[in-house]
């Protein structure tokens, strides 16, 4: 009988981060009210941005850009925005990652929060220049998602040690 490759702590951290998306990813899609739908937080890219700063050996740039695709996919927009969008915020976290080594969860929170803004910076960018859309509304979105990410660290800590 030959050995497994994967540690059992590696394979429940890939089990963790993999039900982690799938979770974000139903929570992006599901129905609010017209009236709070624009306070929805960006549920998939906090979870994705977690990933990359406590677990970089499983999440990098390729993760990030499926990740992002799927978020077209499941969002509705123009196949390949949020996905160019969330590689930048992988790059951004990679570089940043080599400087900053232990991290409290205020200096995580702090970078999640600059990532959240690339990556909403990056997507008004691209949605102004290829469709000429801004929609201002998504700030409410990110603000969200700063002020909720905290949660997603606490939820998922437990899968980073």
């Amino acid at each position: 009988m030959g050995k497994s490759s994967l540690a059992p702590s590696s394979v429940s951290t890939i089990l963790a981060i993999v039900v982690s998306f799938i979770i974000a990813s139903a929570i992006n899609v599901y129905p609010f009210s017209t009236s709070t739908v624009s306070m929805r937080p960006m549920a998939l890219i906090m979870v994705l941005i977690f990933w990359l700063i406590f677990q970089p050996r499983y999440v990098g740039v390729f993760v990030a850009f499926i990740i992002g695709l799927s978020a077209d996919l499941l969002l509705d927009t123009r196949l390949g925005q949020q996905a160019f969008s969330a590689v930048i915020v992988a790059l951004v976290i990679k570089l940043s990652s080599i400087y900053l080594r232990q991290l409290s969860l205020t200096m995580a929170w702090l970078l999640a929060c600059f990532g959240l803004f690339i990556f909403q910076l990056v997507l008004w960018l691209l949605q102004y220049i290829g469709q000429n859309i801004f929609a201002s509304s998504s700030a409410v979105s990110m603000l969200v998602s700063m002020i909720t990410w905290p949660v997603v660290y606490l939820s998922l800590q437990r899968f980073i040690r």
